[in-house]
């Protein structure tokens, strides 16, 4: 009997322990498991940028039964530089950033394709490129940068904002003009003016204590940066328009399952199409607001536009010469598509 008695209890130890085992692994499954990963980014939460970003998140968060959470640190609160962010995400340093595509161009030749002065002429054309380039983008990301290309987001066409009134390509000569990467640079110099590369952090205190008297950009920076406090015109010339990309460490983004993966690009994937589609709202909602507060908007006449296309055509031409093989089959494609 008290052979049976010790028999008896043994069994009930071993299935107290096989059941609390049993207990543990079913709540450290990866199905019971969220993970938090902060996304960078260099602009305010506010933009559209900012905005994409929250929306995404927000998706995700509701698709994955909030599994997956993705945190905005906007205004460059990781302290990160716009070129550097290829190396950051790459290397895991954050889990995810937008990052502004021609400010990487350094790095990633191809990247540069986005912001070639001229290129495309409007909106519509820039969707047409985009939508070539996208399956070049995204195997240069994978293959080459170790990360995921979640989707693109464009900016609105740069122009040009001034503290005087610029009717014509004399006016822009001699002009110390922030320029926002490599391009925008080469661009800045065709039209006669000096660059100054500064972080959008730096433009405001810039422009107000002389450093620069005008800068290249687009309407959501302006009002980002309330110009009308510093400036007086803008003449919304279309020499460029830059375009970020959200993009996640591919490591992480591999190690999630394929139902969560399917549901972060379906989530990506319907934020890229609402941007694109408000894109043109924005920029108009933009230069509303920079008109109310006192910036005076000047049509650039057919004369100035062709001399900006003109002034700006070696730079094109330059770039292809040495451009990856993929940028001149984008370029190419894209002429086709357009008719040019």
């Amino acid at each position: 009997m008290r052979k049976f008695g010790l028999l008896v209890s043994i069994l009930i130890l071993v299935s107290s322990i096989l059941a609390a085992c049993g207990s543990s692994g079913q709540s450290s499954s990866g199905s019971s498991e969220s993970v938090t990963w902060l996304v960078n980014s260099g602009y305010p939460e506010s933009n559209h940028i900012g905005q994409g970003i929250v929306s995404f998140s927000k998706k995700v968060n509701e698709a994955t039964d909030g599994k997956v959470k993705f945190e905005l640190r906007p205004d460059g609160q990781l302290g990160y530089e716009g070129s550097e962010m290829l190396k950051v995400v790459r290397d895991g340093t954050v889990e995810a950033s937008d990052v502004l595509l021609g400010s990487v161009a350094g790095d990633e030749p191809l990247y540069g394709l986005t912001t070639l002065p001229s290129l495309f002429q409007n909106m519509e054309e820039a969707r047409i490129l985009f939508d070539i380039a996208r399956p070049y983008f995204e195997k240069t990301a994978e293959e080459k940068w170790n990360q995921k290309l979640l989707y693109i987001a464009p900016w609105p066409l740069s122009g040009f904002w001034t503290k005087n009134e610029v009717k014509s390509l004399a006016d822009l000569k001699g002009l110390k003009m922030r320029s926002f990467d490599e391009m925008s640079t080469l661009a800045v110099q065709a039209v006669g003016s000096t660059p100054a590369p500064l972080a959008f952090s730096e433009v405001y205190s810039g422009l107000s204590t002389g450093v620069i008297d005008s800068v290249l950009t687009s309407s959501v920076s302006a009002v980002d940066g309330k110009f009308w406090e510093v400036l007086g015109y803008h003449v919304p010339a279309g020499v460029l328009a830059g375009s970020n990309a959200l993009t996640i460490n591919l490591d992480k983004f591999n190690a999630l399952d394929k139902e969560t993966q399917d549901a972060i690009i379906q989530a990506a994937k319907e934020v890229e199409e609402e941007i694109w589609n408000e894109v043109k709202a924005t920029d108009e909602e933009m230069l509303t607001t920079v008109k109310e507060n006192g910036i005076t908007i000047l049509e650039p006449s057919d004369q100035l536009l062709s001399d900006i296309g003109e002034a700006t055509k070696s730079i094109r031409e330059e770039w292809l010469k040495t451009a990856p093989d993929e940028a001149k089959e984008i370029v190419e494609k894209f002429y086709q598509e357009v008719g040019r």
